[in-house]
């Protein structure tokens, strides 16, 4: 059996039942039929990014989503082009996706650098980071729909996009990505750069844009500064990235001195990492001194594995600092990461 440990950027997880690798949409398709068909329990597998399984592993059939492929509508050298649609399989990796695109010339995803995981993954939790969410290019998301038994298509719009949250997630399971499409902008400048922090290391004012490159290198030195760039010999990247999704609150429930950016519906969002540390959880935070899952030491949204940390000992990590929050702040922090036979 394999464990799924070595599958997951946490280096966390027991062995699965069943494995499959399915390297092109028809082994995908077939294989998460043939489960369904024999009542077994499935786990589709991307980059393993953002998965908590537990030590004891998944008693079913994990099916490894190994497709590949970036193929753009036309080519997007001419001068005279606006735009471009690339359609990339659901196994191929984000990173690679990116430097594609910052590499070809296409606006739109070059703030999404250095983020782990597989492209059929995004539009699940509408991944984003320093001002950028995939929902803003995501023109359609072909998947596998398990309960009706065929391929649907979803327009971006029909997504039900919200900050890390889409239709897919809402329903989870019944979903499986084949591949997403991109509408993505020509041209050799960023999208306008709308994160402060990102902007400053740019050296250009919010709302400007800057050369594609060096947008993309600045997110990488940003992100390794907080130990959010995979590293196999660095621990303060064995991680999930953030493990818990920034509070979205009505204005009088944020905590004195937290900062908040606007939201829907007139909510507000503030800082999980605030919150966490002024509840006097530092980095490098753990249960006990010689606990094997810490805060990483760059970053407390980070809850890292430092080398021989079972899943137990990461979800006590984890119930630590939520139920603290809660205590200090009465805001119950939610976890991004998807758990798999465990529960916080």
């Amino acid at each position: 059996m394999t464990d799924l440990r070595h599958h997951t950027t946490l280096r966390l997880g027991g062995p699965a039942r069943r494995w499959v690798t399915a390297t092109t949409e028809a082994e995908l398709v077939e294989a998460v039929s043939a489960a369904d068909a024999a009542g077994e329990p499935v786990l589709v597998l991307g980059g393993g990014s953002n998965l908590v399984v537990a030590d004891a592993g998944f008693d079913g059939t994990v099916v490894e989503v190994a497709t590949r492929g970036i193929l753009a509508d036309h080519d997007s050298d001419d001068p005279t082009c606006g735009g471009v649609l690339v359609t990339v399989a659901a196994g191929e990796s984000w990173d690679v996706l990116v430097a594609h695109a910052v590499a070809h010339g296409w606006v739109g995803v070059e703030a999404l650098s250095g983020i782990p995981g597989s492209v059929g993954a995004t539009p699940v939790q509408n991944v984003g980071a320093y001002g950028q969410e995939v929902s803003q290019t995501v023109a359609r998301v072909r998947v596998w729909d398990r309960r009706l038994q065929g391929v649907r298509t979803f327009a971006g719009p029909d997504c039900d996009f919200g900050y890390r949250h889409s239709r897919f997630k809402a329903d989870p399971g019944r979903h499986v990505v084949l591949d997403v499409t991109f509408q993505l902008a020509v041209g050799t400048l960023s999208a306008p750069v709308g994160y402060a922090e990102l902007a400053r290391t740019l050296g250009v004012e919010p709302g400007a844009r800057a050369p594609l490159a060096q947008v993309r290198e600045a997110v990488l030195g940003l992100r390794r500064g907080k130990g959010m760039v995979l590293d196999p010999a660095d621990h303060d990247t064995w991680s999930a990235g953030s493990f818990f999704t920034n509070p979205v609150l009505p204005v009088a429930d944020v905590p004195d001195g937290a900062p908040t950016w606007p939201a829907d519906d007139g909510l507000v969002k503030t800082s999980a990492a605030w919150l966490i540390e002024h509840a006097g959880f530092t980095k490098g935070y753990a249960v006990h001194p010689d606990a094997a899952a810490r805060l990483s030491s760059k970053h407390t949204l980070a809850l890292t594995n430092r080398g021989d940390a079972t899943t137990d000992d990461l979800l006590a990590l984890a119930r630590a600092v939520r139920d603290g929050v809660r205590s200090a702040y009465g805001v119950t922090l939610v976890n991004e990461p998807v758990l798999v036979g465990c529960e916080l």
